[in-house]
């Protein structure tokens, strides 16, 4: 793509950067294909490419966003499903990210639209504020209707039924390492993930234990990762968590050593893996932040690392495996969960249109309810095609969102893993699983065999 900016403008590292994103595009077309918003709506502004026109016309004349550009912008859910599609290797990602700091800095949003954003803000990136909130939305869930009325508020409707109706307590498992001591690990603890499923973290410090690899969670200093800021344009903020967190792991990292800072919310692990990105301007940080997003890692990604055992049990169960956006596209993260569960003896079923967004995407599904309703709905009809009867996925924000649409159970990648490895019964799981032996191991691994072959062949 031809480009027409000034030299004055390109001084500018952020300009630049973008400049040199908007030069790979060719003008082809194969992002509309795989883009969820264009799918949906069929509009040239709601795929990447035409989100892409309107981000370089807005920078190349140095002017504030405007109405239009705010609303194709907003749309995007930052899936990435275009960059996994695109050919020529456009970084959408950074480019659509630098735009939303452009419109935040350039454009005035109606009241309530500031105010909600402005309060999601402030509340989820905390756990204490998120669970005070979650607690409150009790008391407004029976006016959800009400707001879902009133233009504006849809935003709060929509808060008020992702809302549970009740929170896991979390429980203070002590572990400790089993056998010969294998590694050792930061376990990032995040914000909406601690306080909706803590069971989670706890699964994955219960498995690790086990294989003999110590974790280290809740370092001095850790907080959220600073990805819902982030995509809200809110760069300062997401800079600050950015630089917190560093400064956490990078103490750890001095002192005991790690050999990875393992992430068990897809979303979260993108943006980590970012940080140094995110900092490269920042001379305190910048190398810092490039060592800790190299340690970085999902915990599918790590625990594929590990030399695994035969499994305790054999489950057996049909699982629909979702890839979040942000496993898939954003950390190209396709094989290990896959072949995890298999080699555990789950049975993993693909849904259809697994490259789609389900429509959690961080606080979209708040944001822009309707689209992320008809995206949910999508998803639900292809996973429970399946016929699986559990779902599986590695990120907190596609479990509240999936979750909100069936009645299948639904829980986190680990937590089976977790239980075919001597952990407990993840809940809603309602087979019954016999001791492993020999040969239902055997049958396993062979039914694992016959399905990665079936998938490889589809």
């Amino acid at each position: 793509m031809q480009t027409n900016f000034t030299p004055e403008q390109l001084s500018d590292p952020h300009v630049a950067e973008a400049e040199s994103i908007l030069r790979k595009c060719v003008h082809c077309g194969f992002c509309t294909a795989t883009c969820p918003t264009y799918v949906t709506l069929g509009n040239e502004l709601d795929s990447p490419r035409g989100r892409i026109y309107l981000i370089k016309d807005m920078l190349e004349n140095g002017r504030a966003a405007d109405r239009e550009i705010v609303t194709h912008v907003d749309r995007c859910l930052s899936c990435l499903a275009c960059m996994t599609t695109c050919p020529s290797g456009v970084n959408y990602m950074h480019l659509v990210d630098h735009a939303r700091t452009h419109i935040e800095k350039t454009y005035r949003r109606p009241l309530l639209d500031r105010l909600t954003r402005s309060l999601l803000a402030q509340i989820l990136p905390y756990p204490a504020r998120f669970r005070a909130a979650l607690k409150l939305a009790r008391v407004g869930r029976p006016f959800a209707g009400l707001f879902r009325r009133v233009p504006g508020m849809k935003p709060v409707a929509a808060m008020l039924d992702l809302a549970p109706g009740s929170l896991p307590q979390a429980k203070d498992e002590r572990v400790t390492v089993s056998g010969e001591k294998r590694g050792r690990i930061a376990l990032l603890t995040g914000c909406a993930q601690s306080v909706l499923d803590p069971g989670i973290n706890a699964a994955t410090a219960r498995l690790l234990a086990r294989l003999g690899v110590e974790t280290v969670q809740n370092p001095e200093g850790e907080g959220c990762c600073g990805a819902l800021v982030h995509h809200m344009g809110k760069e300062d903020a997401a800079l600050e968590a950015a630089r917190r967190n560093v400064d956490a792991w990078m103490r750890e990292i001095e002192g005991g050593g790690l050999d990875a800072i393992v992430i068990t919310a897809s979303g979260c692990g993108t943006t980590v893996k970012d940080y140094g990105h995110m900092l490269r301007l920042d001379p305190d940080y910048a190398d810092k932040a490039a060592r800790v997003a190299a340690l970085a890692m999902d915990i599918t990604e790590y625990l594929a690392t590990l030399d695994l055992p035969e499994p305790v049990i054999a489950p057996g169960i049909t699982v629909a495996y979702h890839s979040a956006c942000s496993m898939q596209h954003g950390q190209k993260i396709t094989r290990q969960p896959r072949e995890l569960l298999r080699n555990a003896g789950f049975v993993v079923r693909e849904p259809r249109e697994g490259h789609l967004c389900c429509g959690s995407a961080g606080t979209y599904n708040i944001l822009q309810p309707e689209i992320a309703a008809k995206l949910r709905d999508r998803k639900v009809s292809n996973i429970e095609a399946t016929g699986a009867s559990v779902i599986a996925t590695g990120n907190i924000g596609c479990m509240t969102q999936i979750g909100s649409g069936t009645d299948t159970p639904i829980t986190h990648t680990v937590e089976l893993l977790d239980w075919a490895y001597g952990g407990p019964k993840p809940a809603g799981i309602r087979d019954v699983s016999a001791p492993a032996t020999e040969t239902s191991a055997e049958t396993g691994a062979m039914t694992g065999a016959m399905t990665g072959a079936m998938t490889a062949a589809e």
